[in-house]
């Protein structure tokens, strides 16, 4: 089975819809809202899988815009590692590269204004911020993320 194929199933079982049957409106598509189950429920890597399926199948400016989200959870996977293995030799030096992704995140997602998709792309963003910030501040010795303080993503009704 191909990693395609084994994340549909995933986002089927998650949503109840195969991405493949996915109409409309993007709030709607099960792979956007697979996303954020999979990041209020801390699974920031499956959430990171669930978007890429989605992002690779993108040819407009959504692209960016997912990809920034990926970019995001991708920032997550890297505290939460950090988190459960701070001694480790890999996982201990997660820190920065956390820093650096939600860098990456808020210039993809910059130019999408304050909400998108039914999304509050600023929230995240000051959250990416305030949390970078505080990972800096502490000279790269602090993380600030724990399981039960982890952030949640919310969707609205609206599409813009």
């Amino acid at each position: 089975m191909s990693k395609g194929e084994r994340i549909s199933r995933f986002v089927e079982e998650l949503e109840g819809t195969a991405p493949g049957g996915a109409t409309g409106e993007i709030a709607q598509h099960p792979c956007y809202r697979g996303f954020f189950r999979c990041w209020n429920e801390q699974r920031y890597y499956e959430a990171h899988d669930v978007l890429e399926h989605l992002w690779l199948e993108t040819e407009t400016e959504d692209a960016d815009y997912f990809k920034g989200l990926i970019q995001a959870a991708g920032g997550f996977v890297h505290l939460q590692k950090h988190f459960e293995f701070p001694t480790h030799p890999k996982h201990g030096r997660r820190l920065g590269p956390a820093v650096r992704l939600f860098a990456l995140a808020e210039r993809n997602l910059e130019p999408f204004g304050a909400l998108r998709h039914g999304f509050d792309i600023d929230g995240l963003r000051a959250l990416m911020a305030r949390t970078a910030r505080e990972i800096v501040d502490s000279e790269f010795a602090r993380n600030p993320w724990s399981p039960a303080t982890a952030p949640q993503l919310r969707l609205s009704g609206g599409s813009r």
